[in-house]
C-alpha cells in the first residue's frame, strides 16, 4: 500500500490537484490546516481578526474564557447597558462571522470537489486549527476526526485541531481540542478514541509531546496523550504537522512519527513567504513500512528530496536533491526564486488539454505508469541514470487495457554513441531490459533516446540549435516523466537561464507543429474523446475549441 500524506495545506487548493495529477498512491491523506483565512480577500478577514481581538479581550476582561468568542459577542448584544459603539462593532462582527462559515463551507467544496476526480483512491482530510469541524462540510464523509478507515490490513484513525485559540477563524465553528495538557486521560476525548478504535495509523494535527513539536521559544508543544497512547499500543505509524518547523520523520519506540512541513506556502512571522509543496510517500507492505520518500511538488514538477530505507534497525537518510533539501533546512526558497514564464502557444494549449484529459484519469494509466517505475527501480543499478518521458495515452492519463506505452528514454551514452541513438547500443540494451521486465503484460515502444550528457552540455555552452537539447525541451514541456529525479537536475540548469529556455523553445516551434498535425496525433484526440463518451462524459465547447486551436487544421473541425 502507498500512502501519501500532506499537511497544512493552507489554501493551497490548486496544489493538491497538482498532487492527485502528478503523483500516484493508494491512500492520500490532505490533513489540516486546509485553509488558511475564512474569507475570499484580505481585506475582510483583518477587519474580522481586529474585531476578534477587540471582543476578545474584552471577554478575557469580564472573566468569561469559558464560552466562545461569537458566543460572548451573542450575549453582549442582549446586554442592557451596551454602548452604541460596542453594539455597532458587534452586530458587524455578527455578520461577518455567519459570512466566514458561508466562505469556509464553499472553500471546503472546492476542494471536494478536487477529490472526486481521483476515485480509484482512497482520499481523507482532517481538520486543523485553521478549520471549521469537517462534519457541517461537503467533506464530511472524508473526515478523519474522530473517524475511523479500514485500508487493507490497516485502520485509519484521526482526531483534528489543535490546543491553541487560533486568530481570525471563528472560534465557535472550529474543532473543539478536548485532548490537551491537563486533561485526565479518562476524559481525553482523543486518548478514548483511539483505545477504542486500536488504530495502526493514526493522523493527527497537533503532534506527539517531545516528537516534531519544537517550536522555538516555547520549547515542546506536542499532546501528552497522544505520546502515552503511541508509547504503550502498536501503533505504526503516527502522521503529524501543525509546528512547521519540526519537520522531518523519527521513530519511538515502536511507532514512526511523520511531519512533512507546510504544503502550503506560509508567511513567517517576519513577514516573509517560504515555499511549500513538501510531502511523504510511504510504502507498507502488511504492517511493515518498507520505503519512505520526502518529495516536493512545485510547479507541476515532483521532486525527490530524500530517500529513507530501515537498515538493521535504523532509518538510514539519503540525500538526493542536496540543493532543495539544503534550502528546506536553512529555510530558503528556491524555485519561487525562479522567473515565472509562459511556454510556447502550442505547448500552453497542450497543458490545458492534458490538464482536463486527466481529470478522468484511468486506472489503467495509473498501473502502466507504476509499473514503469518498479522497472526503472529495478534495472537502475545496471544502468546509469535513466529516466523516460512517457506520451500519448498514458500522458493524458486515458489508457485502456490495450494501449500500449510510448516512450522516451534518457540515458548517459559515451561517445562512441552514433547520431542515431536509438541504434545505440546503449539504448538497445535498456530497451531489452524494460522488455524481459515487461514479460509481453505491455507493449512498449521507444520513439526516442536522448544522451543527456549531450544535453548537459549544449546547456553549458548555451546552444539552442543543438537538436538534442531542443528535443529534450520539447518532451520535457509536455510528457509525463518517470524516475524525475534523474531528469531535475538538468531542467534546474535550464531554468537559472530562462530567457535561454525561451529561446530554445521558440526554435522547435516548427517541429511541433509538423508533430501536432500528423495524422497519428490528431486521431489520438478523437479516440480520447470517445473514451470520455463511454463514462458518460462529454466534451465541453471550450476544450473542444482549444483542440481545433492546438491541432490548426480545417480538416480536424469534425472533433
Amino acid at each position: 500500500m502507498r500512502i501519501i500524506y500532506c499537511t497544512d495545506v493552507h489554501g493551497a487548493f490548486e496544489r493538491v490537484r497538482e498532487l492527485l495529477y502528478e503523483t500516484i498512491a493508494d491512500v492520500y491523506i490532505v490533513s489540516g490546516d486546509l485553509i488558511d483565512i475564512p474569507f475570499y480577500n484580505m481585506d475582510s478577514a483583518i477587519r474580522y481578526y481586529e474585531l476578534q481581538m477587540y471582543f476578545d479581550t474584552m471577554r478575557k476582561q469580564m472573566g468569561r474564557d469559558d464560552v466562545t468568542v461569537e458566543d460572548f459577542v451573542d450575549e453582549l448584544m442582549e446586554m442592557p447597558h451596551i454602548t452604541e459603539e460596542d453594539a455597532e462593532l458587534g452586530a458587524k462582527y455578527q455578520q461577518y462571522t455567519i459570512r466566514a462559515r458561508r466562505v469556509m463551507q464553499q472553500k471546503y467544496k472546492v476542494l471536494a470537489n478536487i477529490f472526486s476526480f481521483k476515485p480509484q483512491s482512497y482520499i481523507f482530510t482532517l481538520p486543523g486549527n485553521y478549520d471549521m469541524d469537517l462534519k457541517y462540510t461537503s467533506l464530511h464523509d472524508r473526515d478523519l476526526h474522530l473517524h475511523w478507515y479500514q485500508v487493507d490490513d490497516q485502520v485509519i484513525a484521526g482526531y483534528g485541531g489543535a490546543d491553541v485559540f487560533t486568530a481570525g477563524i471563528p472560534q465557535k465553528y472550529v474543532v473543539p481540542y478536548k485532548a490537551g495538557i491537563g486533561i485526565d486521560d479518562r476524559k481525553n476525548e482523543m486518548y478514548n478514541f483511539f483505545k477504542a478504535v486500536r488504530p495502526g495509523i493514526i493522523v493527527t494535527h497537533q503532534p506527539a509531546h517531545g516528537v516534531l513539536d519544537w517550536l522555538a521559544p516555547v520549547g515542546p508543544t506536542g499532546s501528552p496523550a497522544l505520546r502515552t497512547y503511541c508509547d504503550n499500543n502498536p501503533v505504526l505509524l503516527c502522521l503529524t504537522g501543525h509546528i512547521h518547523g519540526s519537520w522531518g520523520i523519527k521513530e519511538v519506540e515502536h511507532t514512526l512519527y511523520v511531519n512533512p512541513s507546510p504544503f502550503g506556502d506560509i508567511t513567517t512571522v517576519h513577514h516573509d513567504v517560504l515555499e511549500g509543496g513538501f510531502f511523504y510517500q510511504i510504502e507498507l507492505e502488511g504492517n511493515t513500512i518498507t520505503h519512505i520518500l520526502y518529495r516536493k511538488l512545485y510547479n507541476e514538477r515532483v521532486y525527490d528530496l530524500a530517500e529513507y530505507l530501515k537498515k538493521d534497525g535504523e532509518w538510514v537518510e539519503t540525500i538526493i536533491d542536496e540543493g532543495r533539501y539544503d534550502a528546506k533546512k536553512k529555510l530558503v526558497n528556491v524555485d519561487m526564486n525562479i522567473l515565472p514564464y509562459s511556454h510556447i502557444p502550442e505547448i500552453e494549449l497542450f497543458k490545458e488539454i492534458k490538464n482536463f484529459f486527466r481529470m478522468f484519469q484511468t486506472e489503467e494509466s495509473e498501473l502502466r505508469v507504476e509499473k514503469m517505475e518498479e522497472i526503472v527501480r529495478r534495472i537502475e543499478p545496471m544502468v546509469e541514470d535513466i529516466a523516460m518521458d512517457v506520451l500519448g495515452s498514458v500522458n493524458v492519463g486515458l489508457s485502456q487495457p490495450s494501449s500500449d506505452i510510448d516512450m522516451v528514454l534518457y540515458l548517459r551514452c559515451g561517445a562512441q554513441c552514433p547520431d542515431n541513438l536509438l541504434s545505440c547500443n546503449c539504448c538497445k540494451d535498456a530497451a531489452t531490459m524494460i522488455r524481459n521486465a515487461l514479460q509481453d503484460e505491455y507493449k512498449f515502444e521507444v520513439l526516442d533516446c536522448i544522451d543527456l550528457n549531450e544535453v548537459e552540455k549544449n546547456i553549458n555552452e548555451k546552444n539552442y540549435e543543438s537538436e538534442t537539447l531542443q528535443r529534450f525541451v520539447a518532451y520535457r514541456s509536455i510528457c509525463r516523466p518517470i524516475n524525475y529525479r534523474v531528469i531535475a537536475p538538468l531542467e534546474d540548469m535550464l531554468n537559472q537561464d530562462i530567457e535561454f529556455r525561451k529561446e530554445v523553445e521558440g526554435s522547435i516551434r516548427s517541429y511541433f507543429r509538423i508533430f501536432v498535425t500528423t495524422s497519428q496525433h490528431v486521431r489520438s484526440f478523437k479516440k480520447y474523446e470517445n473514451r470520455l463518451k463511454t463514462i458518460g462524459i462529454r466534451l465541453p465547447d471550450s476544450i473542444r475549441r482549444k483542440i481545433l486551436q492546438y491541432l490548426q487544421s480545417e480538416e480536424d473541425k469534425e472533433i
